[in-house]
């Protein structure tokens, strides 16, 4: 059998020229190009729906500073001047201000309840184990699938026959039960990414489940507190259906409500820079409270995927 001989490799003399050895090729010129065309592309997606979301805005408020005319005669100029009384006569005449301190009553109650109520049950279902621990959890999950139409005339029998129809406290009691599967489904999973070594430490010098709770692990979940508090309030500010439900009372209507009964009650009339300025009214709430914490939201979102 033969066998080939190989030879070593010969040192280069000195001063001889050395070959240069081809490195880690780059990245192709053809894939530079498919990735500057993908980020020009994602960026004016990004750009056509930032338009799409924000013009309306800007029209609308804009709008409730025009005068009727002005709203038809010439809808896309700027206002030749600010009619503040708009807002006056929407506040006043319309009954907004009674709306909005019924709205600021339901949904501060109710936010506050939700909070409370579904971060203590999701710090249980989180940390500790116990028969019938994932039953309760998949619960909560099963009532966030299950469609409030269908529950809207048994519901309305059962506030009836408790008393709390067509009554503050009644309106906050329905909106907590409508908040809390998300509530517990989105703080479980944020609980579970908290140290274990931090409430360890905590029982070792003695202090209590509860104290654990409110003192360490509640503060520690503030940025998960935050971000399902502002979609909660979103939905309970924006909420219709069951107000228009369970509160009929004409005295105890919440923003959604009165907007509606605002625009039916113009019929031919149509005064309609008093309603764009109620639209605005019960619109700043949510835009101040999404942009005073859009940076707690975001790092909620995000730290759920962190370990």
């Amino acid at each position: 059998m033969k066998t080939t001989d190989t030879h070593a490799p010969v040192p280069a003399e000195p001063g001889a020229p050395v070959a240069k050895t081809d490195g880690p090729a780059g990245p192709a010129p053809k894939e530079k190009k498919e990735g500057a065309v993908l980020n020009a592309f994602s960026h004016g997606i990004l750009i056509l729906w930032a338009i799409m979301v924000v013009m309306p805005l800007v029209w609308a408020v804009m709008t409730s500073f025009k005068d009727d005319s002005s709203i038809f005669g010439s809808p896309w100029s700027l206002p030749d001047k600010l009619h503040f009384d708009n807002w006056s006569r929407a506040w006043t005449e319309a009954n907004m201000s009674d709306y909005f301190l019924n709205t600021l009553l339901v949904v501060g109650g109710s936010l506050i309840g939700t909070l409370v109520l579904g971060s203590m049950a999701a710090y249980v279902l989180a940390r500790f184990d116990f028969p019938g621990n994932r039953f309760i959890y998949y619960l909560f999950i099963g009532g966030m699938s299950f469609p409030i139409m269908l529950a809207l005339v048994p519901l309305f029998y059962v506030v009836n026959n408790m008393g709390l129809l067509n009554t503050i406290h009644g309106l906050i009691l329905v909106y907590i039960a409508y908040s809390l599967p998300f509530t517990v489904f989105f703080l479980t999973a944020f609980f579970r990414t908290l140290p274990t070594s931090v409430a360890e430490a905590a029982f070792v010098d003695g202090a209590s489940h509860s104290r654990t709770f409110f003192q360490i692990m509640l503060p520690m979940a503030k940025p998960g507190l935050i971000s399902v508090g502002i979609f909660n309030f979103l939905g309970q500010w924006n909420q219709y259906m069951l107000p228009t439900v369970l509160n009929t009372d004409p005295d105890k209507r919440v923003l959604t409500q009165g907007l509606v009964q605002l625009a039916v009650s113009q019929g031919y009339k149509g005064d309609w820079s008093g309603l764009f300025a109620g639209l605005v009214m019960a619109m700043l709430p949510v835009l101040a409270a999404y942009i005073i914490f859009q940076r707690q939201v975001v790092q909620g979102l995000t730290a759920g995927a962190l370990k």
